[in-house]
C-alpha cells in the first residue's frame, strides 16, 4: 500500500506464480501497513496490533497500479473491502477504472448501497464468504448460520439442490461473482452445479429480504486497524 512497492510486489507474484502476466490484480485492503524490507504483507509490533502506516495515499497506489497495466503485467485491475466513498475517489481521478470490487458479501449481508455503487460504474463484484463462512462465529461474534436458515433449507428441498447450491445461485442470478471458499472435492463439485435451476423472481425477493446490513457482517479483520483514516467498514 505504497505507491513506491507496487512494482515490487507485482512483479513478486508474477515470479511465484511464473507466469508473464496477471489477468486481475487488487488491492486487497484501502489501508496499508509499514513495509519492513521483507515479504510479510500484515506486520505487527511487540504489542500484536497491526504496524499501520496512517499515511497511506489511496490514490497514489492507484495511480501505481494502472502504470501495471501499461507495463502489460495486468489485464485489469481492481480493489478488495473499499467502501463507496473510496470508490467515488477512485473514480474521479481514474484513468484506468477498478474493472472489479471484491467484498464480503452473502444473503445475510447483502451490500446494497455498494452494490449500486459499482453497477453506476461498471465495476464487477465479487463475493467472498458466500455461504455465510460456517464457523465464522469462532472469530468474533454470533450470526447464525446461513446454511440453515429455513428459507434457503426448504428452497434446497423444492429443487434438490444443497442449501450452498442455492445460496450461491441467488448470488449469480444477481450477477455477482461468487468464490466460495473449500478443500473437500465433492463441494468444490457441487459448488460449480447451480447452472441447472433457477430461482424465481418472488423466490428472489424472499431471499433479498434476509438482509441483515451491518449485522450480517461477519468479517471485520485487523480491529486494531480502526484508528487508521482508510479504514473502510464502521466501527
Amino acid at each position: 500500500m505504497k505507491a513506491d512497492r507496487v512494482d515490487h510486489f507485482i512483479n513478486l507474484s508474477l515470479k511465484n506464480l511464473q507466469t508473464e502476466y496477471i489477468d486481475l490484480y487488487l488491492v486487497h485492503w484501502p489501508f496499508g501497513m509499514n513495509y519492513r524490507g521483507d515479504e510479510n504483507v500484515a506486520p505487527k509490533k511487540d504489542d500484536g496490533d497491526l504496524d499501520l502506516d496512517l499515511t497511506t495515499d489511496l490514490l497514489a497506489v492507484w495511480k501505481a497500479m494502472e502504470r501495471q497495466v501499461d507495463a502489460g503485467k495486468t489485464k485489469a485491475i481492481g480493489i478488495s473491502n473499499f467502501n463507496s466513498e473510496q470508490i467515488e475517489r477512485i473514480m474521479k481521478m481514474a484513468r484506468i477504472k477498478p474493472a472489479n470490487l471484491q467484498v464480503e458479501l452473502h444473503a445475510y449481508f447483502q451490500q446494497n448501497e455498494l452494490r449500486q455503487t459499482c453497477k453506476k460504474y461498471g465495476i464487477t463484484v465479487t463475493a467472498y464468504g458466500p455461504l455465510g463462512s460456517p464457523g465464522r462465529d469462532a472469530r468474533q461474534r454470533y450470526i447464525p448460520p446461513l446454511m440453515e436458515d429455513k428459507l434457503v433449507t426448504s428452497l434446497a428441498s423444492k429443487y434438490n439442490k444443497t442449501p450452498s447450491q442455492v445460496l450461491l445461485r441467488y448470488l449469480t442470478q444477481l450477477e455477482i461473482t461468487v468464490i466460495p471458499k473449500s478443500s473437500n472435492l465433492e463441494r468444490m463439485s457441487q459448488n460449480l452445479n447451480i447452472f441447472d435451476f433457477e430461482l424465481t423472481p418472488d423466490e428472489l425477493e424472499e431471499i433479498r429480504k434476509l438482509d441483515k446490513g451491518e449485522d450480517g457482517r461477519s468479517f471485520r479483520e485487523f480491529p486494531s486497524a480502526k484508528i487508521h483514516p482508510e479504514y473502510p467498514f464502521p466501527f
